[in-house]
């Protein structure tokens, strides 16, 4: 099997056997490292979507004049929510990757930045299948009311249906844990610091973008 086809088979397996993914990233060879490339690319940019669709922003897209005064469509949403994802999937691949990179490096890792970015993208893998699960729920349950304020979804529905995502979430941030663990060879607590410094660096970063 070429290395390009396992690694595709190795996307909706660290859902279910996540060792054996993780393990499979602590490999070197240049031809293993490239056939990695695409499926990072569709976790990064599939996460992104799942992660503009939680925005406030998006919660009253469909509002009349939401967009620049400009109505929009299920057209324009579906690329508006594309490209969106896309951008906000591959600055949080560079930024949160970095920071994990600092915060595994705090914790003594000797792994490369490249390392951490793919650790974090796999991670990342029940948010990309939220996208699956979630929305079709979302939209059977409230329809367009879902992306527009003060629909449907703003009762007790809502924050059911918001508890649902948050399982996603959750279940991502356990699997980083995890994969930090696993791939550094590290006990659980060192992982936990390396989320910890993450942590740390992000909200340093925050702040630094907030004051410039």
């Amino acid at each position: 099997m070429s290395p390009e086809r396992e690694w595709w088979l190795r996307v909706p397996g660290v859902l279910v056997r996540p060792r054996n993914v993780f393990l499979a990233l602590r490999i070197t060879d240049s031809d293993d490292l490239d056939a990695r490339q695409e499926p990072v690319l569709l976790l990064v940019i599939l996460a992104g979507m799942a992660g503009v669709l939680s925005t406030t922003a998006w919660d009253g897209i469909l509002d009349p004049g939401a967009a620049g005064g400009v109505t929009v469509d299920w057209l324009t949403f579906v690329v508006l929510t594309f490209v969106a994802g896309a951008l906000e999937g591959a600055a949080a691949y560079f930024v949160v990757g970095c920071a994990l990179y600092l915060g595994a490096r705090g914790m003594g890792s000797l792994g490369t930045a490249r390392l951490a970015r793919q650790v974090l993208a796999f991670s990342c893998a029940p948010l990309a299948l939220s996208l699956f699960v979630t929305l079709p729920v979302g939209l059977a349950a409230f329809g367009g009311d879902l992306f527009r304020t003060g629909g449907r979804d703003s009762g007790v529905g809502g924050q059911v249906y918001l508890a649902w995502r948050l399982v996603f979430v959750l279940w991502s941030l356990g699997l980083l844990l995890y994969g930090i663990r696993t791939v550094y060879g590290w006990t659980w607590g060192r992982a936990a610091g390396a989320v910890g410094l993450l942590a740390v660096f992000l909200a340093g970063f925050v702040v630094l973008t907030t004051v410039l």
